[in-house]
C-alpha cells in the first residue's frame, strides 16, 4: 500500500491541465486493454480450498497477476465457475492496491469479475495518475477498455500556477 505521507504530497503537489472532474466521471487507466483470456497467476502465504461452494481463500500478503495488471490483498476469495473451468471472480478484501501500467489505485476492496473484465474497487478510493491523485467512494474499472470510472463523492486538487 502506499505511504499516507507520499499520498498526501501526491495531493498536495496535484497538476492537472483542464477542469475537476465532476461526479461520475470516466478516465483512462492503465496504458492498455487487458486480455481477459491471459493466465492469472495468485501467490500467497495460505490458501484454504472449500469444495462445497467452489472456493478458495487466499491469506498473507496475496499478489495476482494477469498481463500487465498487478493486483495484491491480505486477503482474495477466488470463486470458480460451476463448471470448474476456470475463474469466475476475485474478491480481495483488507485493504487492495491494483496497478496497471503508470495508474494505481487503492482501496478497502475489490471484486474483479473475469468474464466481463470489470474490476469494482469500493471504499476510500485513492487513484494515482503520474502527478495526479483522485479520490471517491467507488472506482470501476474495465479492463478491456482501458477506463475507470470514479463515483460517489469525487475529490480532486487543482494546482494552479507554474511547477515548481
Amino acid at each position: 500500500m502506499f505511504d499516507r505521507l507520499t499520498v498526501f504530497a501526491a495531493l498536495v503537489a496535484l497538476t492537472i491541465s483542464g477542469p475537476a472532474l465532476a461526479q461520475g466521471s470516466q478516465i483512462a487507466f492503465g496504458n492498455m486493454q487487458q486480455d481477459g483470456s491471459l493466465p492469472v497467476e495468485v501467490t500467497a502465504d495460505n490458501l484454504d480450498v472449500d469444495q462445497t461452494d467452489g472456493t478458495a481463500v487466499f491469506t498473507g500478503n496475496v499478489r495476482i497477476g494477469q498481463g500487465e495488471m498487478r493486483l495484491s490483498a491480505p486477503r482474495v476469495v477466488v470463486v470458480y465457475k460451476d463448471d470448474k473451468s476456470g475463474i469466475a471472480r476475485l474478491r480481495a478484501s483488507g485493504g487492495v492496491t491494483l496497478v496497471s501500467g503508470p495508474d494505481a489505485a487503492e482501496a478497502a476492496r475489490a471484486d474483479y469479475n473475469i468474464d466481463t473484465g470489470m474490476i469494482e474497487m469500493q471504499g476510500d478510493v485513492l487513484l494515482l495518475q503520474g502527478a495526479n491523485a483522485l479520490s471517491a467512494e467507488r472506482m470501476t474499472v474495465d479492463t478491456r477498455a482501458g477506463t475507470a470510472r470514479m463515483s460517489g463523492r469525487v475529490k480532486t486538487v487543482i494546482q494552479q500556477g507554474e511547477e515548481q
